[in-house]
């Protein structure tokens, strides 16, 4: 459900339950001041809790980085899938010369499209839809130039830099769909929410440190929300970069490098 929210909403959800935790904590600690044999054990609970929630909130990020990062190399690797493409297909026989080269293009434009989709939003499946049939004409286009020219090897390159490029678009997808488990975001929220909830309720009974909790509810937070932000790959403040793609389409604007082979 929180992947479906905006950043603003996704902060404001984040800060209302990390926040509301801790005011619940420092009213119930004021009201519990009196009992002083309660302050040791709460120390020593207290304590232990921010250190696992601290490990909890570490392999949290760490996952979220990981997927970050392997989402930027996809993208990478695609634009230079279809770069390859584009420069093989230059040395095509016309008429599937031209044509390939117009379908690359929309291809690309179709892989710029994909990187502000949501994932597995109705959008995001119509522009997988949309790649995925004009990898079947470039396919179909590729099968009628092998046949033509069984013995030629341009037309056996650009066939295995066509499968290298839809494999790279199915990389693509999967690592756009591949987020960190419900479950973990779940454990991390309520954990951190608990452990600077405990933190309130010990300094409330001492009866100070308000500042402090405030302080460490709001670096929780930011934490939960940074972790989170990288796991929505194409919204929020860290987004995956499509620069490789969008320079790739700006250099298909100029005319090909290469012709093909005379006609006889």
């Amino acid at each position: 459900m929180l992947f479906r929210l905006n950043s603003v909403e996704l902060g404001l959800v984040l800060a209302a339950i990390v926040f509301g935790a801790t005011g619940i904590a420092v009213l119930l600690g004021r009201r519990h001041r009196e009992h002083s044999e309660m302050r040791e054990p709460f120390a020593v609970l207290q304590g232990a809790l921010l250190g696992v929630v601290g490990l909890i909130l570490a392999f949290g990020l760490s996952l979220a980085v990981g997927r970050y990062q392997d989402r930027r190399a996809a993208v990478v690797d695609e634009a230079n899938a279809i770069g390859t493409t584009y420069l093989r297909a230059q040395m095509l026989a016309e008429p599937v010369r031209s044509r390939s080269l117009a379908l690359l293009m929309q291809y690309t434009d179709e892989s710029i499209r994909l990187s502000s989709d949501v994932p597995e939003s109705a959008n995001a499946q119509r522009t997988i839809a949309a790649q995925n049939l004009l990898q079947r004409r470039l396919w179909a286009l590729a099968g009628q130039e092998v046949a033509a020219s069984p013995v030629d090897t341009a037309p056996r390159l650009y066939v295995e830099t066509l499968n290298d490029m839809i494999d790279a678009q199915g990389v693509r997808v999967a690592g756009l769909n591949n987020r960190v488990p419900t479950e973990v975001w779940v454990l991390e929220i309520v954990g951190a929410a608990a452990a600077v909830a405990m933190l309130a309720f010990y300094l409330a009974v001492l009866g100070r440190g308000l500042l402090t909790v405030m302080i460490a509810a709001g670096l929780v937070t930011m934490l939960l929300y940074v972790s989170f932000d990288l796991d929505r790959p194409t919204r929020g403040l860290i987004t995956v970069p499509n620069a490789p793609l969008v320079s790739l389409r700006a250099s298909m604007i100029l005319p090909p490098a290469a012709s093909g082979p005379a006609q006889p």
